[in-house]
């Protein structure tokens, strides 16, 4: 008997069906930007400007159909694609894991996880894994996510499913850590700017939502699992590879394999070894110049360290099991994997257009600042306004990918409206967060996105941005529940946001 289709996998599968409808990726990019020009010049002709909160500056929509506009998008063009962040990002690492990839490294080591790793925790241990790797900056996206589907495709289950499972914690799981990450300080020292317009002393540490985050961790981790298994699974089903797909093998080591993943690891152990000793001491090589680790060349410098450890560590476990022969099979490696990036890099370059544009225009700032007025002059209940809150930040996520600039934008209004009902901004910082994480998944906007695109149309070429908003929208949904519950309870209990970071604010 054919099982019933719930009524909100229905949604989901209309969601898909029309996501997929939509034209190519890089198409659909191209009509956006060339949509964002024609909106600019309406913007300009209705004479669109907002009072910037920081910096009380009056700014209005650049009409980019002007002729300082057309100079911007004829001199830009080749800079708007080369500047685009997760465009050398996304590059440089995978130079480094084509090596370990092509030697035979990261099968092995998938090889002896999946043979060893309890089935049962392996989708939780993906999406903790996905939230931890936000420490290391942008390595969970360039690294963990395809590394999901390989792992899910060996132990017989949807490769696009691991995936899922990766991408709800790298991306929708952003906010979340045991370990403080580079955006701490940033968000702390806008929200602490913004304090200054009530309380010229009040101080924002880069702790300022430790604890709430340490449990959001295993909490987003813990739905991410559930989500998983009980509705992205059942509506994925079996999967049937194509035919021009390479599966990984599952069989177990050889001697030789063994020894050249030994040698690997001593390798690797012995970078982490050099990485701790220049790090540790507080005058380490490793630090920055005010010794601050958050701020140190290892954090902002990661992708490197990722391309070094990972072609170092193939090289040698391809020399000793006798893959690389010579220099030229080293670098035939790495140009193999620059050539599974060609949709992704003509994805990338409509998409920096589209980004650049948007930026230029400034229809992102001026439609944050609209939202941000009317739901300021709405004058509601405390926990009504957190919740909306949390829908308008996820809400502008979908128009801006940076999470500073959008916090740049609404602190200094929100801050001082939680302050002068009696609320903390440590408070108003943590319910930004909650809401810049939980669309991440969804959202075009997020840098990434072009690059998940390529990694899903790796084992489905039929996928498109439907494919990847039907399967990630139940994370988003059941992430803005969870963690808009978390913060209501937090709230009832009283408990402190970080250390020495409570919920009130008495000025």
């Amino acid at each position: 008997m054919k099982k019933k289709t719930s009524l909100f996998q229905k949604f989901l599968n209309g969601v898909e069906i029309a996501g997929n409808a939509l034209p190519h990726p890089a198409t659909l990019f191209l009509i956006l930007a060339l949509l964002v020009l024609f909106v600019s010049w309406l913007g300009f002709t209705l004479n669109w400007e907002v009072v910037h909160p920081g910096t009380k500056e009056t700014i209005g929509v650049n009409n980019l159909l002007s002729d300082k506009g057309l100079h911007f998008i004829l001199l830009k063009t080749v800079k708007n694609f080369t500047d685009f962040a997760p465009l050398g990002i996304v590059l440089v690492a995978m130079l480094g894991i084509g090596v370990a990839e092509r030697s035979g490294l990261i099968a092995a080591v998938i090889r002896v996880l999946v043979l060893s790793a309890p089935k049962k925790i392996l989708t939780f241990g993906l999406v903790f894994a996905g939230i931890i790797s936000n420490t290391a900056s942008d390595v969970g996206y360039v690294l963990l996510i395809p590394l999901a589907g390989i792992i899910f495709m060996a132990i017989g289950r949807h490769p696009i499913l691991g995936m899922a499972a990766a991408f709800a914690g790298v991306s929708g799981g952003f906010s979340a850590n045991l370990a403080l990450g580079t955006i701490d300080p940033l968000l702390a020292g806008l929200s602490e700017e913004a304090a200054h317009i009530l309380d010229p002393s009040y101080r924002v540490n880069p702790t300022a939502n430790y604890y709430f985050m340490v449990v959001s961790t295993f909490v987003i981790s813990i739905a991410g699992t559930w989500v998983t298994e009980r509705i992205v699974a059942p509506r994925l089903g079996e999967y049937t590879p194509h035919a021009d797909l390479e599966q990984e093998d599952v069989h177990p080591l050889s001697a030789q394999e063994k020894k050249g993943l030994r040698w690997a690891m001593i390798i690797f152990a012995v970078f982490i070894g050099l990485l701790i000793w220049g790090i540790i001491p507080a005058n380490g090589i490793l630090r920055a110049e005010n010794g601050s680790l958050l701020r140190s060349p290892v954090l902002k410098g990661i992708v490197t360290l990722l391309f070094v450890v990972a072609a170092l560590s193939g090289i040698v476990y391809g020399v000793i099991t006798k893959k690389y022969k010579n220099d030229s099979d080293v670098m035939d490696s790495m140009a193999d994997s620059m050539k599974t990036m060609g949709t992704y890099i003509v994805l990338v370059f409509f998409a920096a257009q589209f980004v650049a544009y948007f930026k230029e225009s400034n229809l992102g700032i001026v439609a944050a600042v609209r939202g941000a007025e009317a739901l300021k002059a709405a004058d509601l209940n405390i926990y009504v306004l957190m919740v909306l809150f949390i829908l308008f930040a996820a809400s502008i996520n979908m128009l801006m990918g940076s999470a500073s600039a959008k916090w740049a934008i609404m602190a200094p209004v929100f801050i001082p409206i939680f302050m002068l009902m009696g609320y903390s901004p440590e408070l108003s910082q943590v319910v930004f967060r909650i809401g810049d994480s939980v669309t991440n998944i969804i959202s075009p906007m997020m840098s990434f996105f072009a690059l998940i695109i390529a990694f899903f149309q790796k084992y489905d070429k039929k996928a498109g941005i439907g494919t990847i908003i039907s399967t990630m929208l139940p994370y988003s949904i059941i992430f803005f529940i969870i963690w808009s519950l978390l913060l209501i309870g937090w709230i009832e209990f009283g408990l402190q946001l970080g250390p020495g970071s409570g919920l009130y604010y008495s000025g």
